[in-house]
């Protein structure tokens, strides 16, 4: 559904994205993530065929940015951080115009604003002028109108900023819905456990590069290392460390609990459980420590330069 390669984009002598490389199979949901200024907006950009890249190129749902950029639009629905709502129209004539402009039929324009009206709750102020609208409304009736004509990829910029919880719970619900094998999402947030529920691929982006790039699970495994495992004692310990099969690694231990890393808990688990009952150990539970997006995310920003451009 996207494919871009070797994508540059210069302003003067600020390069704003640096050789980016991306694939989003339909189905899937990427995240792009990094610093303000690292290259997401104007990435977007030249996928929406906004601006046209210095070097590279790109294909948006089959059509080249460059060459079909109407194709590209008329394939594309875009949520941007600044929406361009018409203020003195009614939240329906709004949605009803822009059905228009992407050639909807009139039954088929009734039809998906009643629908996307009452998928975000918009119902009861379809009549009223969207300056009165709260920022949270406003927020739903730009992703209605990204969502309006049924596109093959959708560009969602912050998709749940200035949204109470309810409706930020909405939207993500939304997307979750909208993932299908005819779709393809890209999501730039600041959200990094929005990314981390959504997301079936993450690019780091900073200055313009793509540092690293992949799954959430293969994402922590690269750069946080092996999966961390605590266990928990029914008696207190009193300085004693339990013996490890092999494969598994100390990193922590309290006063009735250790912690370790191991490469494959689906066999070492089994025989750590088997070993500390077999010493009279008894166990209370023993749990996966969780690892966040945020916490890969961090580890990759505050990497020195010399790692960008890998591919984990």
């Amino acid at each position: 559904m996207i494919v871009t390669e070797d994508l540059c984009k210069t302003f003067g002598d600020f390069l704003a994205v640096d050789g980016v490389t991306l694939q989003v199979k339909a189905g899937e949901v990427l995240a792009l993530l990094g610093p303000n200024g690292a290259g997401k907006t104007t990435t977007v950009r030249i996928l929406t065929s906004v601006l046209r890249p210095t070097r590279g190129w790109a294909r948006v749902a089959g059509y080249d940015v460059v060459t079909q950029p109407n194709q590209v639009r008329a394939s594309v629905g875009i949520l941007t951080e600044q929406h361009g709502l018409y203020a003195r129209m009614p939240g329906d004539d709004y949605l009803d115009f822009f059905g228009q402009l992407y050639g909807l039929d009139p039954p088929t324009r009734k039809q998906r604003v009643n629908h996307l009206l009452d998928l975000f709750s918009l119902q009861a102020s379809r009549n009223r002028r969207i300056g009165e609208y709260s920022k949270g409304m406003r927020q739903k009736l730009a992703l209605a109108r990204a969502m309006l004509h049924d596109p093959q990829v959708l560009l969602l910029d912050e998709p749940t900023s200035a949204m109470d919880p309810e409706s930020a719970r909405l939207v993500r619900d939304s997307i979750h819905d909208l993932r299908s094998g005819e779709r393809a999402i890209v999501i730039c947030t600041h959200n990094l456990a929005e990314a981390e529920e959504l997301a079936d691929q993450i690019a780091i982006i900073r200055h313009g590069k793509i540092i690293v790039q992949g799954s959430p699970d293969y994402l922590k495994l690269n750069l946080l290392g092996a999966a961390e495992y605590e266990v928990k004692f029914g008696v207190v310990l009193n300085g004693n460390t339990p013996e490890l099969p092999g494969g598994a690694k100390l990193t922590s231990q309290g006063t009735d609990w250790i912690r370790y890393q191991v490469n494959q808990p689906e066999l070492v688990n089994p025989q750590l459980l088997a070993s500390l009952l077999g010493n009279g150990f008894p166990i209370i539970s023993l749990q996966e420590i969780p690892r966040s997006v945020e916490q890969l995310y961090l580890q990759a920003i505050q990497a020195p330069d010399d790692t960008e451009g890998t591919d984990v």
